[in-house]
């Protein structure tokens, strides 16, 4: 575990590995609430790459936006978002983020800079550079980050925001989630040589890290946006991790792509929670109780959110047009650019 250089703080600390234990409540509650049947649709966990989103987001302020993934809930969670309102988008009732029409990969938390998730392989690439580009023609200094996987790097939408976002030097991060597999084919047998190596084409400066080290993400980060803030990006981060569950909640019988003996050793000697509880300890900065107390605490947090959004109510019917058009209630009485 790398210490971060100037981060002393244990609040800090300590809000880092809160959120990372939030993100595995959240994905563990979630996983159950699919094969208990009782959540729409497929969800794509994002259990073992938690490192990533903490250490990137808590360099990142409520006014820096983020864009997201299929494999999103944890950048969202990672951003600020309350564990009551993910879960009722997720099981389509109306406190939602966005009243449960969007569910699993399409929560969106403006609230707190998030802009979306997306459902589309590499789809927000376009969406993180267009807010870039905001910040700098508004003269903003806001800092967009854009997280997406290994597999979204076949994307040409990739290369043209690249060029762009090189070419204006907007403030934008491209931090690649690389956990090993674009569904279920090893990266490597989709990928032609090396993913950094294709931002440096465009002059972008671009850096590989330890995905399951929260603080090596987080010192990097914090210096990358520190420079984005001054006019000197766009940047590429390469985030080495891994995903514990299959591509989807359904993809449980993974044994003709990866084995069980792979999946073991990360979780044994990579995980970024426990090896971070681990350092935390040795620092003398918690306790072994004390963090067992706090994972107990956040696990009842998460189970009473569960709870809540099973309890809340659905959307009324009439809402099933609504929020379609800027400043058309229901778009059922709005056809060929005129009202009914």
């Amino acid at each position: 575990m790398s210490a971060a250089k100037n981060r002393h703080n244990t609040e800090d600390y300590l809000q880092m590995y809160r959120q990372m234990v939030r993100i595995r409540a959240f994905e563990d509650n979630a996983n159950q609430l699919y094969l208990s049947a009782r959540m729409p649709g497929l969800t794509h966990m994002y259990s073992g790459q938690e490192a990533v989103a903490v250490g990137i987001c808590e360099a990142l302020t409520d006014e820096d936006r983020i864009t997201s993934t299929h494999r999103g809930h944890g950048h969202c969670v990672a951003k600020g978002a309350d564990l009551k309102t993910m879960f009722c988008e997720l099981l389509g009732k109306a406190e939602g983020y966005c009243r449960g029409k969007g569910g699993s990969m399409h929560i969106a938390d403006q609230s707190h800079g998030n802009l979306g998730a997306n459902a589309i392989v590499g789809g927000s690439m376009g969406i993180a550079t267009g807010a870039a580009l905001s910040a700098k023609r508004l003269g903003r200094e806001f800092v967009t980050v854009c997280f997406f996987g290994d597999g979204a790097t076949a994307q040409g939408l990739w290369y043209e925001v690249m060029n762009m976002a090189a070419l204006w030097r907007l403030p934008v991060i491209y931090a690649c989630e690389n956990n090993g597999y674009s569904e279920y084919t090893r990266t490597e047998e989709i990928a032609a040589g090396s993913l950094i190596a294709r931002a440096q084409a465009f002059g972008i400066e671009a850096f590989q890290v330890d995905g399951q080290d929260v603080l090596a993400v987080n010192e990097l980060t914090q210096q990358l946006v520190g420079r984005c803030r001054k006019g000197e990006g766009p940047f590429f981060i390469e985030l080495d991790t891994y995903r514990y569950h299959g591509h989807h909640v359904g993809d449980i019988n993974r044994d003709y792509y990866r084995s069980r003996d792979e999946e073991a050793e990360w979780k044994k000697l990579r995980d970024p929670i426990t090896n971070f509880g681990k350092w935390l300890i040795d620092q003398k900065i918690m306790s072994a109780d004390e963090l067992v107390a706090i994972d107990g605490e956040i696990s009842a947090d998460a189970q009473a959110a569960v709870q809540y959004a099973l309890d809340a109510p659905y959307p009324d019917v009439n809402e099933v047009d609504m929020h379609v058009f800027s400043g058309v209630d229901h778009a059922l009485e709005y056809t060929g650019g005129a009202h009914r």
